[in-house]
């Protein structure tokens, strides 16, 4: 299995990477066939410029030194990148043989997938933004030569968490880039990242894979059944790793079970405030779940590290230093309460989607085929007028959460709105 396999339903997108990889590894086999001509010129007392002349560069090379990957959610934008890198790096026998970097197999192509390559580096991050500390820590990195492998490459999955300041250091790094320095940057859209960086960058924009490939994924790779690998395929709109998740966590599907009978529960003020409660408890418990244990790990880690004493006494001048941790893990609760309201935002939009489309008699497929009956009663008792101001209230929700408003005031004034239509 290749390592373009990941990339589903980007027939596209894996053809041009692919192309790439070509021409990336034609340019530094090129450069050592030339610095091993010159290693025996100079053993025989030729002078190094007395040499075969350097092979020509392609006239339009397909390979460039940073590129920018963006796509819906679930589209496979870090996956692509990641499948990029393993090609970069791809030391199988059969390139010499025409053969496409990037075989799945070999160690360049495995120990990048995995995230343990010398020269790949994939940064994502479970905070809410990515600072300027970190970002010129990447720089620095990116300036080095190679270690083991035929190019160092930076994976930013979450190019839209820079700060701006942090943009600004990136740029320099992506203007001047180190001859054998790759920058791969992730995003949803490229309204997310600075005009001044994707103008330098080659874009690739990848599209929503088709349900049935995502479908046959879950059945092929997971073992699922195709009925269950259909009907999530389906509710999660091609997503993915969110259809992986329905498919196979039993509190996933319980989750989004509640969250699309939400429009029924929103008749009277007190139902839109009890349901927004719920939302954000839901999210808040999921928070809790995915940071509790890491928390701990986190802290005792660094307590040992700084040596505190048995008892739990720290030693002096720690203080700021727990201080410090303490507050990352608030920020990262932040972020994973924030991206579980967004996961149950998403599943709301795509409900009232499909009540849009069954009011407007769209071939449209639906996506929640298990709410038929909640459907066919909402088309039934408004119209598609009222169904798009709840779907502007939703994306204005999320609107306010990105801009930092009490999650429960931005949640019930959205349960306050698809009351009303």
């Amino acid at each position: 299995m290749t390592v373009w396999d990941d990339l589903v339903g980007q027939e596209q997108v894996s053809a041009q990477l692919g192309a790439a990889a070509r021409d990336a590894d034609a340019l530094v086999t090129a450069v050592a066939g030339r610095s091993a001509g010159s290693g025996r010129s100079a053993g025989s007392g030729r002078s190094a410029g007395s040499g075969a002349p350097d092979p020509p560069a392609p006239e339009a090379s397909r390979m460039t030194h940073a590129w920018l990957f963006t796509g819906p959610p679930g589209s496979g934008g870090p996956t692509a990148a990641r499948a990029f890198a393993a090609a970069l790096q791809c030391v199988s026998p059969d390139r010499a043989l025409g053969g496409v970097p990037g075989c799945g197999f070999c160690d360049g192509c495995h120990t990048s997938l995995i995230g343990t390559h010398a020269d790949v580096q994939i940064v994502r991050t479970d905070l809410l933004s990515i600072g300027v500390k970190d970002t010129r820590e990447l720089v620095r990195r990116a300036q080095l030569s190679p270690a083991v492998g035929r190019w160092q490459v930076i994976v930013l999955e979450d190019a839209d968490r820079l700060t701006e300041g942090a943009g600004n250091v990136l740029l320099k790094a992506v203007e001047e880039p180190a001859p054998r320095t790759v920058w791969l940057l992730c995003a949803p859209s490229v309204d997310d990242v600075l005009p001044t960086i994707r103008s330098r960058c080659r874009h690739l924009t990848l599209r929503t894979p088709p349900v049935d490939a995502v479908a046959d994924v879950l059945i092929r790779r997971d073992g699922i059944e195709p009925e269950a690998a259909m009907a999530a395929a389906r509710a999660t709109q091609g997503h993915i790793g969110r259809a992986r998740k329905l498919a196979t966590d039993p509190r996933a599907r319980a989750r989004r079970a509640a969250v699309v009978r939400m429009p029924l529960r929103v008749s009277d003020v007190g139902g839109c405030l009890k349901a927004a409660q719920e939302l954000i408890d839901a999210a808040t418990e999921d928070a809790k779940e995915v940071s509790e244990e890491l928390d701990v790990k986190e802290t005792e880690e660094l307590k040992a590290a700084l040596g505190a004493a048995q008892g739990g006494r720290m030693p002096r001048g720690t203080a700021g230093v727990m201080k410090d941790l303490e507050d990352r893990q608030k920020r990262r609760r932040t972020r994973t309460q924030r991206d579980s309201l967004d996961l149950a935002l998403t599943e709301l939009t795509g409900f009232y989607r499909d009540v849009l489309a069954l009011q407007l008699g769209s071939r449209l497929a639906i996506a929640n085929a298990d709410a038929g009956d909640a459907l066919d009663r909402l088309a039934r008792e408004s119209t598609p007028e009222a169904t798009l101001r709840r779907i502007d209230a939703i994306s204005a929700c999320r609107a306010a959460l990105d801009s930092n408003v009490a999650p429960l005031l931005a949640v019930e004034a959205m349960t306050m709105a698809l009351r009303t239509g």
